[in-house]
């Protein structure tokens, strides 16, 4: 069609030509005509119907390249497909052929094929014993060499990194006076300054002859609060129990942000945030709590970087580790709880929503559990690390006390003794036995009675010295005459 288009407006033109080709001899001498007007719009669709007419003339030969190709992929595919036929001709003959080998292999060495395989494993490991043994007991000897340096190495690291910086504030237990005159005004009329103070404070005071305060209270934030409060009621010089009930509960006010304060540094120290504010502020009491001498704000700073250490050693969780080392006393410092601070501890936290591994590593650091994880052994070990090593507590003065008190406590209980004393550092200890009931007679079956007891109870080391004192007193009243008589002689 474009074809024929073409020729259609070729045409004229070339008519024109001929009859111009003619008509110029004839007419030479004759004036020439005027030139036709040139068409681009004639033009450009000449141009136009040349190019589609090349176009279809491209698309022409691709499509016969096309056919050629496919007709050469065709050829390709059925050579693919016959040589695949023969591959798998030839699979089955030699699975067929290796069916009929492993026949007549087990029919000549009388042994089937699982028989054979198993014969040769226990062939291969009879062999192959000797060499893993000696592997084994080399592996053993090697570890057990060095078991114990890196052992040392880590726990030496781990110990490195417990240092801390943290200052601790012993406890002021006494108050010295300057003036006796200041003395008075704290016992008060008839005492009733003193007894106001200890009402409201909730400590024991005793005045010395040595011009001291002295303060006594289990509770150490007591302690702290009382003496704050004796010393500003000292500087004011206002003394009397509505003043003192004022200072002291501005002093007890005044201590909860204390503690407050004190127990987001502990956390911060130790890498632990966002605790709620009733576990800052049972923090904040570690700095005023003692165990055996040893401070329990330094103690649990040191726990926390020798366990965080140890769990980057060996791969714990570090978080788990790190918040329960610095968790792991808080039942230490909760003044209403009753029976072993661990489970004190626990039930304190379980308000709060602690996830169970931390409650479990904090419940089984002093084995009262066994052990549930990996992170509640490293706590048990940064604790024991804390508190073990050499100048960290005085257990041993502490240890002795509460035998010296057992002791004594013992003895008490035995019938018929009045008082007890121990001397010696417990290597003599006298007994006062109330005379109306233990007779001279009986006084030495009464001393037998104590040392069996001491002896099954106790588990005193060494000789041990336990001395009786049976006492009779009598007394008369005479006679004024007879007074008076005396007198005049």
């Amino acid at each position: 069609m474009f074809k024929k288009l073409l020729r259609f407006w070729r045409r004229p033109a070339g008519i024109a030509s001929e009859q111009k080709a003619r008509v110029l001899p004839e007419k030479e001498g004759i004036e020439k005509k005027p030139r036709l007007k040139r068409n681009p719009e004639k033009e450009r669709l000449v141009r136009l119907l040349e190019d589609i007419h090349r176009r279809e003339n491209e698309l022409e030969r691709r499509a016969k390249l096309l056919d050629r190709k496919e007709v050469y992929f065709q050829q390709k595919d059925e050579d693919i497909k016959r040589k695949e036929a023969k591959v798998a001709d030839a699979l089955r003959l030699i699975r067929r052929q290796r069916g009929q080998w492993r026949q007549k292999l087990e029919e000549l060495a009388h042994l089937s094929t699982e028989k054979a395989q198993e014969l040769v494993k226990q062939q291969t490991e009879k062999e192959l014993a000797a060499w893993i043994a000696k592997k084994i007991r080399e592996a053993r000897e090697q570890i057990q060499a060095q078991e114990k340096e890196l052992t040392q190495e880590i726990l030496a690291e781990a110990l490195r990194h417990g240092l801390t910086d943290f200052v601790a504030e012993y406890t002021i237990s006494t108050i010295p006076l300057k003036d006796e005159g200041i003395k008075g005004k704290i016992i008060g009329r008839e005492g009733r300054n003193i007894r106001a103070l200890e009402k409201a404070t909730g400590v024991d005071l005793d005045l010395d002859e040595e011009g001291e305060i002295r303060i006594s209270s289990f509770d150490s934030v007591r302690r702290e609060i009382a003496k704050i409060a004796i010393q500003q009621l000292i500087r004011d010089g206002r003394i009397q129990p509505s003043r003192i009930e004022e200072v002291v509960s501005q002093t007890r006010a005044r201590m909860d942000k204390v503690l407050l304060e004190e127990g987001k540094h502990i956390s911060q120290e130790a890498g632990v945030y966002h605790l709620p504010v009733e576990i800052l502020k049972m923090l904040g009491r570690y700095k005023y709590r003692f165990s055996f001498g040893q401070n329990l704000a330094v103690h649990t700073l040191e726990v926390v970087k020798i366990g965080v250490a140890l769990a980057q050693e060996l791969g714990a969780d570090t978080k788990t580790v790190r918040v329960a080392c610095l968790l792991h006393d808080i039942g230490k410092v909760i003044p209403e709880g009753e029976g072993g601070h661990v489970q004190v501890g626990i039930d304190f936290l379980k308000r709060f929503d602690i996830p169970e591994p931390i409650l479990a590593a904090i419940a089984e650091h002093h084995e009262d559990q066994s052990f549930s994880s990996l992170e509640s052994i490293i706590v048990w070990m940064a604790d024991a690390a804390s508190a073990s090593r050499p100048g960290a507590r005085y257990r041993a003065y502490e240890d002795y006390v509460k035998r010296l008190t057992d002791i004594e406590r013992k003895v008490r209980q035995v019938d018929g003794v009045d008082d007890v004393a121990i001397y010696q550092a417990g290597r003599e200890i006298r007994v006062l036995v109330k005379p109306e009931k233990v007779s001279d007679a009986e006084l030495t079956i009464l001393l037998q009675r104590i040392a069996e007891r001491l002896d099954e109870e106790v588990k005193w080391a060494g000789k041990m010295r336990v001395v009786a004192i049976r006492e009779t007193r009598a007394m008369a009243n005479l006679p004024l005459k007879s007074v008076d008589n005396i007198k005049r002689k």
